[in-house]
C-alpha cells in the first residue's frame, strides 16, 4: 500500500468518525428519549402514554429543569456550581420563615433574591479571589448555605404557606373532561416551558449568549477580543443562584413547606441533566433544548422504574452509566475535532 492509499484510508476513517459524531450531536438525545419511551411503553402500555402520567413526569421534574438552566450557563463557561442544592434549601427556608410575618408579595420574591445573592457571592469569589477552579468556591458555598438554612430554621421544617406562594408549585389549569376524566395541566409546566423558550432566545439570538459560548470555548481569546470575562462570569453565577432560589419557591409551593434538608444531592442531578443533554465539561458547547432532553431522560428513567416497581437505587446506577457514556462521547468528539 502506498503512502497515498494510507492517507486516503485514514481520511475515510476520520470522515466516518465525524459522521458518527455529527449524528450523535444532532439526534443522540432524541434517540435516547425514544428508546426509553418505547421500553417503558412496552412494559406499561396502559399507563405510560396517559395524560396523567405525562404531566406527572413534567411536574415532578420541574425543579430539576429550572436548576438545569442555571447549571447549563455555568458549564457553558467551563465552570461548575456545587452549591445549588444548598442555595435552594436556604432560599426555601427564608421564604417559609418569613411567610408567617411578611406580606405574600415579599415572600414570593425573597427566595429568588436570596439565591441571587448567594450566586453573586460565588461569582465574585471565583473572579476576584482568583480561585483555581469554581469547584472550590461553590463547594464552600454548599456548606455555608446548608448551614445557614439550618440556622434560619432552627433545624426544623416550616409548613402552612400562603396560597399565592403555593400557586406556582401546586396550582393546575383545568382543561376540561376528556380521556375518561377531568384533565388539567400544572402551572409550573407552563412556567418551565416559558423559561426554556426565553433562555433559548438569549443563548441563540443575543450578544450575551454568544459571548458565553466564546468564554467557554477560549476565555483568553474572549478577553483579547474585548469581552469582560469576569463580569460575565459574575452574571452567570448570579443567574444560577437565582434559578436555585426560583426552584426553592417551586418546591416550597409543591410541598406547602420549607425544610432545611431540601435539595440534598440535587446539584449532581442538575449536572447530570446538562451533561446527558450534550453540554461539554470543557465549555463552549451545548444547547438548552438538549438540556431539556437531559431532564426528560432522567425523568423517564425514574418514571419507568416507578411504574414497574423497581427500586429507586437502580435509577442512580443507570444515571451513572449514562453520564459516563455521555462524557465519553464528549471526549471522543473533542479528540476527533482536534485531529480534524
Amino acid at each position: 500500500m502506498t503512502d497515498s492509499d494510507s492517507s486516503d484510508a485514514g481520511d475515510r476513517t476520520t470522515g466516518k468518525r465525524l459522521d458518527v459524531v455529527a449524528l450523535l450531536d444532532r439526534y443522540g438525545i432524541v434517540i435516547v428519549i425514544a428508546v426509553l419511551g418505547l421500553l417503558i411503553y412496552a412494559s406499561q402500555p396502559d399507563v405510560f402514554f396517559t395524560w396523567r402520567n405525562i404531566t406527572n413526569i413534567l411536574n415532578q421534574n420541574s425543579v430539576h429543569a429550572i436548576l438545569a438552566i442555571g447549571m447549563f450557563m455555568v458549564i457553558l463557561t467551563a465552570g461548575i456550581d456545587l452549591s445549588v442544592g444548598s442555595v435552594l434549601a436556604l432560599s426555601m427556608m427564608c421564604l417559609a420563615v418569613l411567610s408567617a410575618s411578611m406580606p405574600w408579595p415579599v415572600t414570593l420574591v425573597i427566595g429568588p433574591l436570596v439565591g441571587s445573592v448567594a450566586g453573586f457571592v460565588n461569582g465574585v469569589g471565583i473572579t476576584k479571589l482568583k480561585m483555581p477552579h469554581p469547584f472550590i468556591m461553590t463547594l464552600g458555598m454548599l456548606f455555608a448555605a446548608r448551614g445557614l438554612a439550618n440556622i434560619v430554621s432552627g433545624g426544623v421544617p416550616y409548613s402552612g404557606l400562603p396560597d399565592p406562594v403555593r400557586f406556582l408549585g401546586s396550582a393546575r389549569i383545568p382543561l376540561g373532561e376528556w380521556g375518561g376524566g377531568m384533565q388539567s395541566l400544572p402551572v409550573v409546566v407552563v412556567f418551565v416551558v416559558a423559561l426554556y423558550i426565553g433562555f433559548h432566545i438569549v443563548f441563540e439570538h443575543t450578544v450575551f449568549g454568544r459571548r458565553l459560548y466564546s468564554i467557554g470555548g477560549n476565555p483568553q481569546a474572549a478577553r483579547v477580543s474585548g469581552i469582560d470575562v469576569d463580569r460575565h462570569l459574575i452574571i452567570v453565577y448570579t443567574i444560577c443562584g437565582f434559578m436555585a432560589g426560583l426552584a426553592g419557591l417551586v418546591m416550597a409551593g409543591r410541598t406547602n413547606s420549607g425544610f432545611p434538608n431540601a435539595g440534598m444531592g440535587i446539584e449532581l442531578e442538575a449536572i447530570a441533566a446538562v451533561i446527558i443533554g450534550g453540554a461539554s465539561f470543557f465549555g463552549g458547547r451545548g444547547t438548552l433544548i438538549g438540556v431539556f432532553g437531559g431532564v426528560l431522560v432522567m425523568g423517564l428513567i425514574n418514571n419507568g422504574l416507578n411504574l414497574n416497581n423497581v427500586s429507586v437505587f437502580y435509577q442512580q446506577v443507570l444515571i451513572g452509566i449514562i453520564i459516563v457514556v455521555a462524557v465519553s462521547v464528549d471526549v471522543f468528539r473533542r479528540n476527533v475535532s482536534t485531529r480534524k
